[in-house]
C-alpha cells in the first residue's frame, strides 16, 4: 500500500487508483483491487477514484524500487492524500490496518522533506519533523511541521503509515538515510530533503 501527496488537486480527498495495471520500465504492476476495497470499505475517507492518479508522481516514483525488491509478484494499493490532517491521516491509517490484518503486507509513505531552504536550515527542520517520525507519533508530526512552518509534501502520508503500521503492531522506526539535493548537485544554497525510515515490529 503506497500513500503520497496529491500535487495536482485532481480527483478524490483521499483517492485509492483502481485502474488495473500500472507500467514502468521494469514491467507492469497489477493493482490489488481486493485490498483497496477493504480500504474503501473500512475508512470514511477513502475513496475509489483513478482521476487522483492520472498526473501524480508521488506514488509512481516507488513503484521501480518495489519491483527491483519484491518481483514479477508485486501487487500495489496506490493512494493520494489531498486532504492531510491528522485525523483523515488517522482514519485512513486504521482502514490500511483493517485491511492488511492478516495478509502478507508493506506500507510504504512517499514524501520529500524541506524544499528549497538553505542546507543548514532544511537538516535543523527535517531533523525535528523525523524525531515525531522515530517516536511513531502521527500527532506531534503534524503539530512540528505546522508550527516549524517544514515544507514537507506529505505529512499526511506518513501519519497514516504511522497508524496504520501501529495498528500493525510496530514499535519502532529507525533511519536507514537521509539527504538533500545538495549532496549531489553540490549546490546547498537551496536544497530539498529526503529520508528513508523503516518501522518495524
Amino acid at each position: 500500500v503506497i500513500v503520497g501527496p496529491n500535487h495536482r488537486g485532481l480527483g478524490a480527498e483521499v483517492a485509492v487508483g483502481r485502474e488495473g495495471v500500472w507500467q514502468t520500465p521494469l514491467g507492469t504492476v497489477e493493482v490489488d483491487v481486493g485490498i483497496g476495497e477493504a480500504i474503501v470499505s473500512a475508512g470514511s475517507w477513502a475513496k475509489w477514484d483513478d482521476l487522483a492518479h492520472s498526473m501524480e508522481h508521488s506514488l509512481e516514483v516507488q513503484v521501480p524500487f518495489l519491483q527491483y525488491i519484491y518481483g514479477p509478484g508485486l501487487k500495489i494499493v496506490p493512494i493520494a492524500m489531498l486532504r492531510q490532517e491528522l485525523d483523515i491521516a488517522q482514519d485512513l491509517g486504521r482502514a490500511i490496518a483493517a485491511a492488511l490484518r492478516g495478509n502478507d503486507g508493506l506500507v510504504m509513505a512517499s514524501t520529500d522533506f524541506s524544499h528549497y531552504e538553505s542546507q543548514a536550515s532544511a537538516s535543523r527542520k527535517d531533523r525535528l519533523a523525523l524525531e515525531a517520525i522515530l517516536n511513531l507519533d502521527p500527532a506531534r508530526l503534524e503539530e512540528t511541521v505546522n508550527g516549524h512552518n517544514i515544507s514537507m509534501c506529505g505529512p499526511g502520508p506518513v501519519m497514516a503509515m504511522i497508524t496504520a503500521c501501529k495498528e500493525l503492531g510496530a514499535k519502532k522506526a529507525s533511519i536507514l538515510k537521509y539527504a538533500t539535493s545538495g549532496d549531489v548537485s553540490g549546490d546547498y544554497s537551496q536544497v530539498v530533503g529526503y529520508a528513508s525510515v523503516a518501522v518495524t515490529i
